[in-house]
């Protein structure tokens, strides 16, 4: 039988699937959006990171921005994790905008979009640091703690919460 020989009743049924973290997240809260960003981090483009087309290859720009959330982390007054709960990925979103070529020295601004129950929406954007107009990539991703252990997500962190509000005060 063809995927076009379903009958309607096959086609009203529910898709089974398990809820994603956002999902399962009650009351999202919403951070006021504020000129002062959650963290900037100063990155150095390096030889190593340049491609055949003598720019830096795409896969590096997750590089920098995976370093400037542990740079931010680091900086996050109190405890932000333990053997109970720790950030995950949940996702990923990059725009590039313009290629990257060396020598360069990057900002990597981050701000916070949304504080979840058991994860934060971080944008970012990588910017020239002597030129702040050139903007190379912006985007945002989506970090959830979980209980390694069981892998179901647990709340943020009380830390992670402050330093977000802060940042949008």
């Amino acid at each position: 039988m063809s995927s076009s020989d379903t009958t309607a009743a096959e086609t009203d049924k529910p898709s089974k699937r398990h809820k994603t973290a956002s999902e399962n997240s009650t009351a999202a809260l919403p951070v006021q959006a504020s000129d002062e960003p959650l963290f900037v981090a100063s990155i150095g483009v390096r030889w190593r990171d340049l491609d055949a087309f003598n720019h830096v290859n795409n896969s590096n720009f997750l590089t920098y921005l995976e370093e400037a959330r542990l740079q931010w982390l680091r900086h996050v007054p109190g405890p932000w994790f333990d053997e109970h709960a720790m950030p995950v990925l949940a996702a990923s979103e990059v725009n590039y905008r313009q290629p990257i070529e060396w020598p360069a020295q990057l900002n990597v601004e981050l701000s916070c979009e949304r504080l979840g129950h058991t994860s934060i929406t971080i944008a970012h954007r990588i910017v020239d640091a002597e030129q702040t107009d050139r903007l190379y990539s912006d985007g945002k991703v989506v970090m959830v703690w979980m209980n390694p252990s069981t892998g179901t997500p647990v709340p943020l962190p009380q830390a992670i919460r402050d330093s977000a509000e802060s940042a949008g005060a």
